[in-house]
């Protein structure tokens, strides 16, 4: 992990310095305890409102171990080590699936930030769109 004052923030903790590997355990051993379904997930594209990323494996409804959970991390990471992981746990005690917390453990090693890009349209009217420098090159070829 490196420190980068300029990390993309996103999800709990993302204010704070990347957080160790026994951090990591202690939060999904904290979401495992609550009785939270935890996941791993992936992306190349970073956007704030990109809420689906790639699921590296299955939700872990029934998983009662951190260790196993902190291997998928680990294993996400010996493919994926260039892009953006994070850990998701969702709270299923009101009958539906609910984020309860969610962290990033993985980012690229260079992160290439956000544009603005500012339009004019009618009358007085000022449009703005936010994107990643990275999805200016092909999936697959960004980082």
């Amino acid at each position: 992990m490196h420190e980068n004052p300029r990390n993309m923030t996103q999800g709990q903790f993302s204010f704070l310095p990347p957080l160790t590997d026994d951090q990591i355990k202690k939060q999904i051993t904290y979401a495992i305890s609550k009785g939270w379904a935890v996941s791993v997930e992936y992306t190349d594209d970073p956007h704030p409102r990109n809420s689906y990323w790639e699921m590296w494996c299955q939700p872990m409804f029934d998983t009662k171990d951190a260790a196993a959970v902190f291997m998928e991390v680990q294993e996400c990471r010996k493919v994926y080590g260039n892009l953006y992981i994070k850990v998701n746990a969702f709270d299923n005690t009101r009958w539906r699936e609910s984020l309860a917390m969610s962290f990033i453990v993985n980012r690229p090693k260079v992160e290439p930030g956000f544009g603005l890009a500012r339009t004019e349209a009618e009358g007085r009217t000022i449009r703005y769109r936010i994107s990643s420098y990275a999805t200016d090159k092909p999936t697959g070829k960004r980082y």
